[in-house]
């Protein structure tokens, strides 16, 4: 049970950290999400948004990270 908080608690710390980065460099991040490969479809009344490749870019981010701190631990 001790490594489930251990875990809960790095859970948290690195969703402040994203969050403190997005919000202090927000305007900088406004190419994200406007990748190409990313689908944008807009018709009179509907518009269709889904980040593809920004998706595929956070997957590969995150296991990255946690290929890293597995190698660490």
């Amino acid at each position: 049970m001790a490594g489930l908080g251990k875990l809960l608690v790095f859970a948290g710390i690195v969703v402040v950290i994203i969050g403190l980065i997005t919000w202090l460099a927000g305007d900088k991040l406004s190419w994200f999400g406007n990748l190409p490969g990313d689908i944008r479809i807009q018709k009179k009344n509907v518009t269709f948004y889904f980040p593809l490749v920004s998706m595929i870019l956070i997957s590969v981010a995150i296991s990255l990270f946690l290929w890293i701190i597995r190698r660490l631990f």
